[in-house]
């Protein structure tokens, strides 16, 4: 049993042992609080120690939710609970009794070929008839979000200085503070000097907006909206469809998995294979011309060992 304490302690204490053990990221530590507090309140207070009947309860509390929020409230649980058993505060671990949603996990929107190339040319087309900052500010983050994947949040906040002319890439302190270097094409650089000398010398964002940097629901409304203009559904189009992009096109011209994981700042490589998506008929063709067995010239299939 937990030494009674309350979930009001106990939470912020798992929190603060996220962030200094494990790194979890801002918005991560977040997510956890809301879904921790979240479940708190529906067992009056007693998450902490909470048995397999307040479980139950809280499972039904969730029915009308979507399968991938459950899973999510339900990790987050767990893994407190893993926390409190660790740290003496319960001697049993009861998280057996969350629900486990069945199904796997969903790939994320499969943007083509030709819709990105409709963003490119809706963005050269506004560089061309309507120049200004508006235009070379789209151009700068959509050339980075599909040219570099970045997440969201590293794109927003991207320093001042980031990005050097001389340097054909940056290194990015992103999701759990960790470190990666970030190639940056030569028309990413590009776009970015193009907008970065109207940016002005005292900011301290190279996407500056007020006293801060852009938000990202800001970002997100302009990448649907320059969708719309390209003739793409919105509904299609997020900056985090961008940064699948970037890592499907990479992974279809030949890119390995292990390179995308670097590059795309995944801690678990199998991360990287559920947020890829590969044509099933690509892998088909893969196997058929480079497995050793599409090549009788080198296997003797009727050939007995010695």
């Amino acid at each position: 049993m937990t030494d009674l304490r309350e979930d009001g302690q106990l939470i912020p204490a798992f929190l603060e042992m996220m962030a200094a053990e494990a790194g979890a990221a801002a918005n991560t530590l977040l997510a956890y609080e809301r879904d921790l507090r979240g479940a708190s309140e529906i067992l009056d207070g007693r998450l902490s120690s909470a048995g397999k009947d307040a479980l139950n309860r809280l499972s039904e509390a969730w029915l009308p939710l979507k399968r991938a929020t459950v899973a999510r409230k339900a990790a987050a649980l767990r893994r407190f609970y893993g926390f409190l058993q660790d740290e003496g505060l319960r001697a049993d671990d009861p998280s057996a009794a969350l629900p486990r949603p069945a199904g796997g996990r969903t790939l994320p929107k499969v943007l083509d070929h030709r819709a990105v190339d409709a963003l490119f040319a809706e963005i050269e087309r506004r560089r061309r008839e309507e120049p200004g900052p508006p235009a070379l500010r789209l151009s700068a983050l959509v050339e980075l979000l599909y040219g570099s994947g970045l997440r969201a949040t590293e794109l927003v906040s991207l320093p001042r200085h980031a990005l050097r002319p001389d340097q054909p890439f940056l290194i990015l302190r992103g999701k759990g503070d960790k470190e990666r270097l970030v190639p940056i094409s030569d028309r990413a650089r590009a776009a970015v000097a193009d907008w970065g000398a109207l940016v002005p010398r005292d900011s301290l964002w190279l996407f500056p907006s007020g006293k801060k940097h852009l938000s990202r629901v800001r970002l997100f409304q302009l990448i649907r909206e320059l969708a719309g203009a390209a003739g793409i559904p919105p509904e299609r189009i997020s900056p985090h469809v961008l940064r699948h992009a970037f890592a499907t096109h990479l992974l279809e011209g030949g890119a390995d998995l292990r390179a995308l994981q670097l590059l795309l700042g995944h801690a678990d490589i199998a991360t990287t294979q559920i947020y890829t998506h590969v044509d099933s008929r690509r892998l088909i063709d893969l196997v058929n011309s480079r497995h050793p067995l599409a090549d009788p010239g080198r296997v003797d299939v009727g050939r007995r060992p010695a």
